[in-house]
């Protein structure tokens, strides 16, 4: 189906202008459109004089994954998820490692059709313990990954947003308000650098780790990917270090993961794995508890450790557990509490990634 053809959903959060134009209030952008047009997105857009959406409903393909590869450490570890996105985002980040999705215009990329009552039966029969919405933004597809979440927790299943954070006040509180867990990009810590690179403002994303850490009841996790010669430098990376102790907590994990080579920054070489180690160190020396190696293999920085007695909590070799030393959420050594979302034992899914389909009846399977 192509662009135009694809029907749009209404949406909530815009404005008519008195120009004729309608605005897109869901991020700070602000796309100010006539009819027909599209957001920087190209999913959200301009249609009988209201701003709709053109990917409910539509999915670029759905996966079983472990959950820790989104990246959540504390969040019931061990535990499959069932993972999908639609296509656009409202970001152009140069470094996009999701780019054949996220920077999509074309329709056909959503070659998957479920509805919320679908994707939630299907969760709950593939044995997942939640639905996360990833691979582009559901800022972008608001309305249906909120949907979904309404139906995942009518079934004991629960929801986790994989987002760039860069929401305006209204969505951003209906979207939390529908999430268990999140993960959070804090893609870099200088405006010059989401504006030149991300295509963003560094303010509105603060704003949002400040408020789900603050205001929700969500368990919240941060991922920050160091680029070489980009956001990596020891200036940049104290300086966040120093932000995040501060606002957020020692209490809340971040990951510092590796980039690759993609999209429209294939010249720039992959991070070492010395520049991952040495951004842990200086969170460290910050008082940040919980700080996590990505995208490489490092059983030191992919572990969990004791904030009371140093003892390894979880161990990990990649995506798998390798040990397991919680007695409910404490320290089975010395009883120090382990911040996050466990259940009584790991779960057990692995480092699988497997292609489901979702339509009732159909089975699970590549």
């Amino acid at each position: 189906m192509s662009a135009s053809a694809a029907a749009g959903r209404a949406t909530r959060h815009w404005h008519r202008l008195d120009d004729g134009r309608v605005q897109c209030d869901v991020c700070p952008r602000g796309c100010r459109l006539h009819a027909g047009q599209r957001g920087l997105c190209f999913v959200r857009g301009a249609e009988d004089g209201a701003v709709k959406l053109f990917t409910y409903g539509r999915s670029s393909g759905f996966c079983i994954d472990p959950i820790e590869k989104k990246p959540l450490n504390h969040f019931l570890p061990g535990s499959a998820v069932l993972s999908f996105g639609t296509a656009g985002c409202n970001l152009a980040c140069k470094f996009c490692q999701n780019w054949d999705m996220s920077k999509s215009r074309e329709m056909d990329t959503l070659a998957e059709r479920a509805g919320p009552q679908q994707l939630a039966a299907a969760a709950a029969r593939l044995g997942c313990a939640a639905i996360a919405y990833t691979y582009n933004d559901p800022a972008v597809f608001l309305e249906y990954a909120i949907d979904v979440a309404e139906a995942a927790r009518e079934r004991g299943v629960r929801s986790v947003a994989v987002t760039a954070g860069y929401l305006c006040a209204q969505p951003r509180a209906e979207l939390f308000a529908h999430m268990d867990a999140a993960n959070i990009d804090l893609k870099g810590f200088s405006e010059s650098f989401y504006r030149k690179v991300c295509g963003g403002a560094l303010a509105p994303v603060l704003e949002t780790l400040e408020y789900v850490r603050r205001e929700t009841r969500v368990w919240l996790e941060v991922t920050t990917l160091l680029i070489p010669g980009l956001n990596d430098s020891d200036a940049e990376i104290e300086a966040l270090c120093a932000w995040f102790a501060g606002h957020l907590g020692e209490q809340v994990p971040l990951h510092f993961t590796a980039f690759h080579p993609d999209w429209k920054m294939r010249e720039v070489p992959p991070t070492p794995l010395a520049t991952l180690q040495r951004a842990r160190r200086i969170a460290l020396r910050h008082g940040l508890r919980h700080v996590y190696t990505g995208n490489v293999p490092d059983p030191e920085g992919g572990s969990t450790w004791c904030a009371g007695c140093g003892v390894k909590l979880i161990g990990r070799l990649g995506y798998r557990i390798t040990h397991w030393g919680l007695a409910g959420e404490c320290c089975a050594e010395c009883g120090a509490v382990c911040a996050g979302v466990f259940g009584p034992a790991p779960g057990q899914w692995g480092e699988r990634r497997l292609p489901v389909r979702v339509q009732p009846g159909a089975s699970a399977g590549p």
